[in-house]
């Protein structure tokens, strides 16, 4: 594109949009991935996501700012996805007479990988996963996809004070988590010597 497209040195809508794609995108692929442990859906979560901002910016709305705007549309379509999700798992329970241990192995390795090495180790993924929800995604948006306590409570619509008091009392149930664990393991390695 040639510089025509903008006027009085501002970017046009589309080169704000496509300049918060190249930016964004591989951020948002990274945090779907994370939030759905599954990478085809994360892809189409990813690509929902920038059509949903494409179309509000073609009907004329302005986006202030792309990262927290993305990640909000992302978080709400991961949300949708996960209703879905239980949806059709709890019909698929209600079809089975039991519920068989393979439905649980969505976790791939490289999700595991990844997050570990933000927050330390598979164990503490495991645990954050066991955080209720309010604590577990402030965690997620802060130390994996690296949002300021600023730009997650624009996402979440929620006071900075309240991210900042969410992510600390999650950290501190994380702990508390990690160290429990780590102690059972501990007991069960001494009672089998």
């Amino acid at each position: 594109m040639s510089g025509t497209s903008k006027d009085n040195g501002a970017l046009s809508h589309e080169e704000r949009f496509l300049a918060a794609y190249d930016e964004y995108s591989d951020a948002l692929f990274r945090h779907a991935q994370l939030r759905v442990s599954d990478r085809e859906r994360a892809i189409d979560i990813v690509h929902d996501t920038f059509t949903k901002v494409w179309s509000y910016v073609r009907a004329g709305h302005e986006i202030e700012q792309f990262r927290p705007f993305l990640y909000k549309v992302l978080n709400n379509l991961i949300i949708d996805s996960y209703r879905k999700k239980r949806e059709s798992s709890l019909d698929a329970l209600f079809e089975k007479e039991g519920i068989d241990e393979g439905t649980f192995a969505e976790l791939s390795e490289s999700t595991v990988e990844s997050l570990a090495a933000t927050i330390d180790g598979k164990k503490a993924f495991a645990l954050l996963e066991k955080l209720p929800d309010e604590y577990r995604e402030v965690i997620i948006l802060r130390f994996v996809d690296g949002l300021g306590p600023k730009e997650i409570a624009l996402l979440i619509e929620e006071s900075e004070n309240t991210v900042s008091v969410r992510i600390h009392r999650g950290l501190a149930q994380l702990r508390k988590r990690i160290h429990a664990a780590e102690a059972a393991s501990e007991s069960k390695r001494s009672t089998k010597t």
